[in-house]
């Protein structure tokens, strides 16, 4: 049996904490069973009895691991269920429940914790010197070494987001040789002064191809990153998901908690939300996803996959 707990809670929502948070915990299982079946599940779409059917032993002895995501959207069935089974976990499976925080789901909560699953707390990076320590720990997994100047230009560059400040991280290791220094991060992001991802990010979910596109190709030109472009389309669609999915009552504060963005953030993507539906953002998100793939590595021609990737959301949003 792998030697992660057998039912783990991550609470927090800092997405690519949380997220990595779970994955860990598969990658641990999968270290001692190679061949473990993950079955990845939303919440609001996890039936009752589907957590008993999936944890039950299978026939070849392979372990399993069940992740639910958005464990606040759970059914008070299936919150039951899940209570109920955490405090008698199966032997053949492991249980991995990601839950933002906040009231929403807090019965869940609770009950697992009381149960005692093992609980990964992710919270927010909210001041300054805790984004340096991300950066500084994002450079040294990637077995590099950077200077605190370069760690604060790095900062100023890019920016509080964490998704962006990680793939911002390892470009910069795979793309430079020694201590990276100021003058490392300065040439990489010539050019961001300019144009910045998030600005092409914004024309093109505001339908403005022409712009976006010209904008693009600038930003290539100039030395921006494939990979912080294609990382900030994806964060724009994201808010839009979660500002466009968010329960109709919430206003102010309340919303801005629920979806974990500032006020003057939120009113910006609500602009942006006029012609977008949720088939829309799916869409678009879907041919990010193709983009991330091929600027990575598995095409040969990044420009052409970013500029289809701008086409596509442009052509969403009006339904094209």
């Amino acid at each position: 049996m792998a030697t992660a707990a057998l039912v783990t809670l991550v609470v927090g929502d800092e997405e690519l904490l949380a997220d990595r948070a779970v994955s860990s915990v598969a990658a641990a299982v999968r270290a001692d069973d190679p061949g473990a079946e993950v079955h990845d599940l939303v919440g609001g779409k996890v039936e009752p009895g589907e957590l008993t059917r999936l944890a039950s032993p299978s026939l070849f002895g392979e372990t399993s691991v069940i992740v639910i995501r958005s464990a606040q959207d759970l059914s008070k069935e299936v919150i039951a269920e899940v209570v109920k089974y955490a405090a008698h976990p199966a032997e053949d499976a492991v249980l991995v429940l990601a839950h933002p925080g906040g009231v929403k789901g807090k019965a869940l909560v609770e009950g697992v914790k009381k149960a005692g699953a093992d609980v990964v707390t992710v919270s927010k990076l909210t001041k300054p010197a805790e984004r340096l320590d991300f950066i500084k720990g994002e450079i040294k997994r990637a077995g590099r070494s950077i200077s605190p100047p370069a760690a604060q230009a790095l900062l100023d560059a890019v920016g509080s987001d964490l998704r962006e400040l990680a793939a911002a991280c390892s470009q910069l290791a795979f793309d430079t040789a020694g201590k990276i220094d100021e003058a490392a991060v300065a040439q990489y992001h010539r050019g961001r002064a300019e144009v910045s991802g998030f600005t092409i990010a914004d024309l093109a979910i505001e339908g403005r191809l022409g712009e976006a596109l010209e904008q693009l190709r600038w930003a290539l030109a100039t030395g921006v990153a494939p990979v912080l472009i294609v990382s900030a389309l994806a964060g724009g669609l994201r808010s839009l998901a979660k500002v466009g999915g968010a329960p109709r009552n919430l206003r102010g504060g309340q919303l801005a908690s629920h979806v974990g963005m500032p006020p003057w953030k939120i009113d910006r993507v609500k602009r942006q939300l006029s012609g977008w539906g949720q088939d829309g953002i799916s869409r678009a998100m879907q041919a990010v996803a193709v983009a991330d793939e091929q600027v990575k590595g598995a095409g040969t021609d990044p420009a052409y996959a970013l500029e289809r990737a701008v086409q596509i959301i442009v052509a969403s949003r009006t339904g094209r």
